[in-house]
């Protein structure tokens, strides 16, 4: 029986349940920028260009195979929810964006002289919409576990193809995380591995640059059956690099099949005995 239902929008994020024991999560679709904090960003960073452009779109598929959906408002500009609460950096060595990020993806100031958030308006960003994200996603996962004695986070981003300050080079079309293994069953990313290799329209790494950021580090504990996966896709892929950041239909068309193959690998899994 199909128990799947949407909820309406939460105050900060939107959360559609299903009945599948699978929650995608996409926590850099968001778009918007408080009223109230706009003025102390630069005119450019209004523009949210370092947004994951069009997931939430992308990943309705989700919905269509019974999968839990949640997607945030707004914007990593205003906090990242993929980054850990004490703000300590995803890859030391490397340059990084903060918690509250300073600086776009290559490298320009966000903030206007003087109106980067200090601390006490961390904390508050942290309590406003930070919690409540992963507060709902502790609770899906728990939910999701309670119904099939396990549960699998995807964790969905994007990204331009080229980055100098983040990263030497272009990147691969699709880069697969597991935390070096740590985050899911063994089977399961061989799984999803011998998906990626039967696909030719994209190249593909696992465990490259991007093994996956805090939530597929934090909630991946495939001891205590819940497995977490993060997927980085270039813009590339499925979109104009440039403004207006339009999705293009053509390439759309071809990535759909590949995410909708990936996120039905997770369905068919079973745990290991």
């Amino acid at each position: 029986m199909n128990t799947t239902r949407t909820d309406g929008a939460q105050a900060t994020f939107t959360m559609h349940r299903g009945s599948a024991p699978l929650l995608v999560s996409v926590p850099h679709a968001g778009r918007s920028i408080p009223d109230v904090l706009k003025p102390a960003y630069v005119e450019r960073a209004l523009d949210v260009e370092d947004t994951d452009w069009h997931l939430d779109t992308l990943y309705a598929i989700a919905r269509a195979i019974g999968a839990s959906l949640i997607v945030p408002h707004y914007s990593r500009f205003v906090i990242d929810l993929n980054r850990p609460p004490d703000n300590l950096p995803m890859y030391p060595g490397s340059n990084n964006t903060e918690l509250c990020p300073t600086r776009f993806f290559n490298g320009d100031a966000i903030y206007r002289d003087g109106g980067a958030p200090g601390a006490a308006q961390i904390a508050e960003r942290l309590e406003t919409y930070w919690w409540p994200y992963h507060n709902a996603i502790v609770a899906e996962l728990a939910r999701l576990k309670h119904i099939h004695a396990h549960a699998i986070l995807w964790d969905g981003h994007s990204i331009k193809s080229e980055l100098p300050w983040l990263f030497e080079g272009r990147l691969p079309d699709l880069n697969l995380g597991t935390a070096s293994g740590t985050s899911c069953a063994p089977s399961l990313r061989a799984l999803l591995a011998q998906t990626l290799k039967g696909q030719s329209e994209f190249g593909y790494v696992i465990d490259g640059r991007f093994k996956g950021g805090y939530i597929t580090r934090h909630y991946g504990r495939p001891q205590e059956a819940v497995h977490a996966i993060q997927l980085e896709m270039c813009w590339s892929t499925y979109m104009t690099e440039a403004p207006p950041y339009t999705a293009d239909p053509l390439r759309v068309a071809r990535l759909q099949p590949v995410l909708r193959s990936l996120l039905t690998t997770l369905l068919v899994w079973k745990p290991d005995a």
